[in-house]
């Protein structure tokens, strides 16, 4: 008999009337033919009660007794909708977190799992009963109560949708899938049918918020096939696998994050170990760092820009201030004003002139571009948050992401051109693991016979990026990894790009012409570089990958020239005479994360 986990979250369950939908869509289900497991969210807005009533106890309330608090929400929805259930004529049993064997670490607040036992759950479905489990809980190994933190029932979904290997796992939300951007934002997005799961992962990062990060590193770590749909209709929502809707768009969504700051550590002694010292100091007060950009440094010393979610600014600035001495910098500036705007795409590595697209883009749109990073399947700009909105349209507008491409495919038609999985064996063996939320890496790679060319003195003015990525376009030139960062001299911003080696002298002459008709003060180019890169699910809700990396480059005396971060991968450019100490360095003390996907 198959199997579905169906996740319902707060909206989808805000009312008595709404209970009663949900329990039905659950009871249509098992008399399906399907073995039912829902993972219900506490009642909308019951969050903000209890947190709101913990502020009214005491101005700091321990992370233990905020986790025992807000896990009662979860615990009274599941007990209404097992009442529903049992109403409407089925039968069902509502299970706590710890009740469904949901082990996780002493983290409150943000808790990891560490291993489900599903014999009682199991037990329960082969006697016919409808599983109604709390979302967003689980138990240490002392028995508190533990909380996975933002989307954590989207988590706990997926997760025991692996861990039971259910045949699909269907998201219950307000919305009816996944859309090309928020079309609370942008009433012309369209709703795909499809979507890669590193193409949401991207996108959850960004704060697309149909679903959070974490469940889609699940997703995608064991391979559960989820479904978004709406709790209202019966639309057929998204599917979110392993393939695109499109072979060939070289992009599938955009996403604007609002909330931005810039932080940028000027006058760092271009020396190796300085990034780590910077950063760990940051990752020791738990901040999720993003848009990392460290570009080529210039009479010994780099400027390291970064952007954090805006609330988390002040702590940021503490942490960097504590040392800054140590460090060696010269000062910190910062930005609170700022958004990111991205654009992801899985077949985005293999066309050109994606970012010059993007950037004239935002260019005709008045659109001015202060940072830039990109991956291989996502490109961000950070941009005044005034001028935010009128980014995102540009760039939804300039890939015609209001249209279905031509080659869309719908899931029925990707499923039927499947082949059979040839990494079965590894999923069983992760499942055996006695931590689900272990990092996993995809791999460590070089990239090598390449070079680098840095514009220094870039006015910060609009249409800059694309005028110097369309003239490099139109030599024939192909550009692998882009940063634009601040330029500590005199305010303006320098831009760094990669190219194969054999193509440094064509590029220092097109990146000269581009110099002298925009008054920049220098330009430089370095051959003998490598790229190195660190591939793995989710890095970003993994924040140690980019310390370890720093710290094994320090420790190995390797100079990191630019910097380059992604959900799915952290990017270094070294001395091209390091790489392969680099890269032997990195396989040994990543050798526990390696596995493969």
């Amino acid at each position: 008999m198959s199997l579905i986990v169906q996740k319902f979250g707060g909206t989808s369950v805000a009312d008595v009337e709404k209970i009663r939908s949900a329990a039905r869509k659950a009871i249509r289900a098992q008399r399906q033919g399907h073995q039912v497991v829902m993972v219900v969210s506490a009642m909308g807005k019951n969050t903000d009660r209890l947190l709101k009533l913990a502020g009214e106890v005491s101005k700091t309330p321990s992370a233990r007794e905020m986790d025992m608090l807000l896990s009662t929400g979860e615990q009274v929805s599941v007990a209404l909708v097992a009442m529903a259930i049992n109403e409407l004529g089925s039968e069902a049993v509502s299970l706590t977190g710890g009740q469904i064997g949901m082990h996780t670490d002493s983290s409150f607040s943000k808790a990891r799992i560490q291993s489900i036992s599903t014999e009682r759950i199991e037990r329960l479905l082969n006697d016919g009963k409808i599983v109604v489990a709390a979302g967003f809980q689980g138990i240490d190994d002392d028995l508190n109560i533990t909380t996975l933190g933002r989307g954590g029932s989207d988590t706990t979904a997926v997760a025991l949708a692996a861990v039971l290997k259910a045949d699909a796992c269907e998201i219950y939300t307000d919305v009816d899938g996944v859309y090309t951007t928020d079309p609370r934002l942008l009433p012309e997005a369209r709703r795909v049918d499809v979507i890669s799961y590193d193409e949401m992962l991207e996108l959850a990062s960004l704060g697309a918020g149909v679903m959070h990060n974490r469940s889609i590193e699940f997703a995608k770590k064991f391979g559960v096939p989820i479904h978004v749909r709406s709790s209202f209709s019966d639309a057929e929502g998204t599917m979110i696998v392993t393939e695109s809707e499109s072979t060939s768009a070289p992009v599938g969504g955009a996403a604007m994050t609002p909330d931005e700051a810039r932080v940028t550590v000027l006058g760092v002694p271009d020396v190796p170990g300085k990034s780590l010292q910077l950063f760990s100091a940051i990752g020791d007060k738990k901040i999720a760092v993003d848009m990392v950009v460290q570009n080529v440094g210039s009479e010994g010393r780099a400027d390291v820009s970064f952007t954090v979610p805006r609330d988390e600014l002040t702590t940021t600035l503490e942490a960097i201030n504590g040392v800054i001495e140590q460090v060696g910098a010269s000062g910190v500036t910062h930005d609170e004003d700022v958004s990111k705007v991205s654009v992801v795409g899985s077949n985005m590595a293999s066309q050109t002139g994606v970012a010059s697209k993007m950037f004239r883009a935002l260019a005709d749109a008045g659109v001015n571009i202060q940072m830039i990073t990109t991956s291989e399947i996502k490109i961000s700009a950070l941009v005044p948050r005034s001028q935010a909105s009128d980014a995102l349209r540009a760039v939804h507008q300039a890939f015609l992401l209001h249209e279905r491409p031509a080659d869309a495919k719908s899931w029925d038609e990707i499923k039927a051109d499947r082949q059979p999985s040839d990494d079965v064996a590894m999923m069983v063996q992760r499942l055996r693991d006695d931590a689900l939320e272990a990092l996993t890496l995809t791999g460590i790679s070089v990239l090598d016979r390449q070079a680098r060319v840095t514009l220094f003195g870039v006015p910060d003015n609009q249409g800059i990026a694309a005028d110097i990525f369309e003239t490099i376009g139109a030599a024939g030139i192909m550009v692998d990894m882009i940063v634009q960062g601040f330029d500590g001299h005199d305010g303006s911003t320098s831009v760094s790009f990669t190219v194969a080696a054999e193509n440094l002298p064509e590029s220092l002459t097109v990146a000269e012409e581009i110099a002298k008709r925009h008054g920049m003060r220098d330009v430089q180019g370095g051959g003998s570089v490598a790229k190195v890169t660190v591939s793995g699910i989710g890095l970003r809700s993994h924040t140690s990958v980019a310390l370890v990396l720093f710290q094994e480059l320090a420790q190995s005396n390797v100079n990191v020239e630019m910097i380059g971060t992604s959900e799915l991968q952290v990017n270094a450019v070294i001395d091209e005479t390091h790489a392969a100490k680099a890269q032997k360095g990195l396989e040994k003390v990543f050798a526990d994360s390696l596995g493969g996907c």
